[in-house]
């Protein structure tokens, strides 16, 4: 098998960190090599939060070079233009259709852009979903993650059942059962 490489891109607290452990268990479940490298900005204040897990026969480094991400997954939309440019030609962006404003934007000294989701879908193959609206009816906005988590799965090698064991054997026990009802209203969407 060819290396996979997928990049998960949000902000502090959108459970980026959470996703990419998610992934890499489920990539060494498959007796694949993997490697997880994260990049911590600002993270506690908003700032970006990068995860890269790349898995395959044999994987010799963490770091997904530009234009080499087969799978884009963000957490905000602002986040997915930031890092557009590490996804291949034919690669595929899962988008949380939901707006974070950076402290730039707060502060007056940038205008967050327009459009941001019709600049995607013209330079790739685009999902957007509103994971946040999706896990509020669940009754856990935390879950939204997962609810994105659960659109991609449909662009990876594994099947709903594997997901769904690494996920429960994964997340908090006690929020075990709303986040597999997470995942498959993502998995359903798609």
């Amino acid at each position: 098998m060819e290396t996979k490489n997928i990049m998960i891109v949000g902000v502090g607290g959108q459970g980026t960190l959470l996703t990419s452990r998610i992934l890499g268990k489920l990539a060494i479940n498959a007796k694949y090599d993997v490697k997880l490298s994260e990049v911590h900005g600002m993270a506690q204040r908003g700032g970006s939060v990068v995860t890269f897990v790349r898995y395959g026969k044999n994987v010799a480094e963490p770091i997904v070079e530009a234009g080499q991400a087969d799978v884009l997954i963000a957490f905000e939309r602002l986040e997915a233009l930031r890092y557009l440019h590490f996804l291949k030609k034919d690669g595929v962006i899962i988008v949380n259709d939901q707006r974070i404003d950076p402290i730039t934007v707060v502060t007056g000294a940038a205008e967050y852009p327009e459009g941001i989701l019709d600049t995607l879908k013209a330079a790739h193959t685009t999902y957007a979903i509103d994971a946040m609206a999706e896990a509020k009816k669940l009754g856990n906005s935390k879950t939204f993650n997962i609810v994105v988590l659960g659109m991609a799965a449909q662009h990876m090698d594994y099947s709903k059942e594997d997901w769904l064991e690494v996920i429960a054997s994964t997340v908090p026990p006690k929020t075990v059962d709303i986040n597999l009802k997470a995942f498959e209203i993502g998995w359903n969407h798609a």
